[in-house]
């Protein structure tokens, strides 16, 4: 199946919270959101992860991030966002889902998004990282699995008002969250690499985030995410795509060559990354977005 997109359509444009760049001042936090809301961005992204391991007590450590990498817990960061924003959207991408209780995290993002008016869109996954399950005392090998069945039972606590719901892993018995979200049911989007789990996304999800960059790999995962769009006979014109570009180095040409590439893909979504570029304050984070905004706006329409 082709993988370019049949017609054209407007790109939301999003900034990544840079969780690991951030100062430890709720200040500059506060203004990161401020000022990517009057950058007239469409929303913020927020990356998450509780837990991170001590890699000098784990020999050949391939994760990407460790126990010096700060993260603010997404929840509680996007609650607290909600709070003096009036339009942004507040995304995950994605939130750990399979190693957090689902009910709970129903309930947070219900209040999340009755707080700020139904902006919030929440991205979810499976994770890689084996020292969060443990920790947080979740199984890690059926992670797939009990992802759908907590998609469904969050769905269903999100639009009704008392649930009684029996799956293999979840019981409630005439029980419910009020208030009810502003949206009902909340958009879940999911992040993935791996075949099944795309598919898994094209079946259940309302969006995808693709994780990686413009390649022969990412042709082969839209591949996979449109065929399984058609065998369940989902429209892709109202299923949703976030793709990410990192804008912290000089090379606009490159920005815009993979926004182009995204672009004909047929993507909804598009946010800029700043980590990792040698960024060293919230000032120069700020800069590189609006630097980037500016180089793809034409790009991306």
């Amino acid at each position: 199946m082709s993988t370019r997109n049949t017609s054209p359509r407007s790109i939301r444009l999003g900034a990544v919270v840079p969780q690991t760049e951030l100062p430890p001042d709720a200040g500059a936090a506060r203004h990161w959101f401020a000022q990517v809301e009057q950058l007239r961005f469409d929303h913020a992204l927020i990356y998450d992860h509780v837990l991170g391991a001590d890699t000098s007590v784990r020999p050949g450590w391939s994760g990407a991030y460790e126990a010096t990498d700060p993260f603010l817990e997404v929840m509680v960061a996007l609650a607290w966002a909600a709070g003096f924003t009036e339009r942004l959207e507040l995304a995950t991408g994605v939130v750990i889902l399979p190693q957090r209780q689902t009910a709970l995290v129903a309930k947070q993002a219900a209040t999340i998004d009755h707080l700020s008016g139904g902006r919030l869109r929440l991205g979810v996954g499976i994770g890689w990282n084996k020292v969060e399950y443990d920790a947080l005392n979740e199984q890690f090998n059926n992670r797939g699995k009990r992802l759908e069945e907590q998609i469904a039972l969050m769905r269903r606590l999100w639009t009704e008002p008392v649930v009684t719901f029996e799956g293999e892993w979840h019981h409630v018995d005439h029980a419910g969250i009020l208030p009810l979200p502003v949206q009902r049911p909340i958009p879940v989007w999911i992040g993935a690499s791996a075949d099944v789990a795309i598919r898994r996304a094209a079946r259940l999800a309302d969006g995808f985030y693709p994780q990686g960059v413009p390649s022969e790999k990412m042709e082969h995962m839209l591949a996979v995410l449109f065929e399984a769009l058609e065998r369940h006979e989902r429209d892709r014109e109202t299923f949703g795509i976030e793709a990410r570009i990192t804008v912290s180095t000089d090379d606009e040409a490159e920005w815009r060559r993979q926004a182009a590439w995204w672009r004909e893909k047929g993507i909804t979504h598009l946010s800029l990354n700043t980590m990792r570029g040698g960024l060293t304050s919230i000032e120069a984070h700020l800069e590189a977005f609006s630097r980037g905004r500016e180089a793809l706006l034409q790009e991306i329409g």
